[in-house]
């Protein structure tokens, strides 16, 4: 005797659906999301780059005792002028012998003034060497240190030495 047919139970989606049929429709979803995302993501406005330039005076000042042998501590105070007036306070540790031409530091300093009108603070970070292929140096403003109407700036600073006399040019940007 054949098998009796076995009742179709309904479905719950409704007439003309299928769990395919919305496995496919979240995948394409799923996989339209980020794409669309990134779309928005790279048609939004970047922020526009600006440029500070002035002068500025350093007053170095040894720390005692050294943090370990062959490392060196100082204490910096800047004044600066320009398109950025304000004062810094910072840290700077190096080693090596600067009379040979060969040595390297790091530092971090705290500047606090007003830039292109905005009043706040950042910190830049220092990083450089010398040695026989010449002076590397980079300065950032190091991220997410922006306070005040300064909050979120990103930038590098930039000195020149010329006939003992410090500038800078910081290019930047803020939200």
């Amino acid at each position: 005797m054949p098998a009796e047919p076995r009742p179709v139970a309904e479905n719950p989606l409704g007439k003309g659906s299928s769990v395919t049929h919305m496995w496919r429709r979240a995948l394409i979803v799923l996989t339209v999301l980020p794409v669309s995302s990134l779309a928005l993501a790279q048609t939004a406005v970047s922020p526009m780059t600006h440029h500070a330039r002035g002068t500025f005076t350093v007053n170095m000042q040894p720390v005692a005792p050294p943090p370990a042998e062959g490392i060196s501590r100082f204490s910096s105070d800047k004044q600066l002028h320009g398109d950025l007036e304000g004062t810094s306070k910072g840290e700077m540790l190096s080693a090596g012998d600067p009379q040979q031409g060969m040595a390297g530091y790091v530092a971090m300093e705290t500047v606090t003034g007003t830039l292109a009108g905005k009043h706040g603070g950042f910190v830049l970070q220092h990083s450089a060497t010398m040695d026989q292929n010449g002076r590397k140096l980079s300065v950032i403003i190091a991220p997410g240190s922006g306070t005040g109407e300064l909050k979120g700036i990103l930038g590098t600073f930039d000195i020149q030495i010329e006939g003992g006399k410090h500038s800078y040019d910081l290019t930047y940007t803020l939200p």
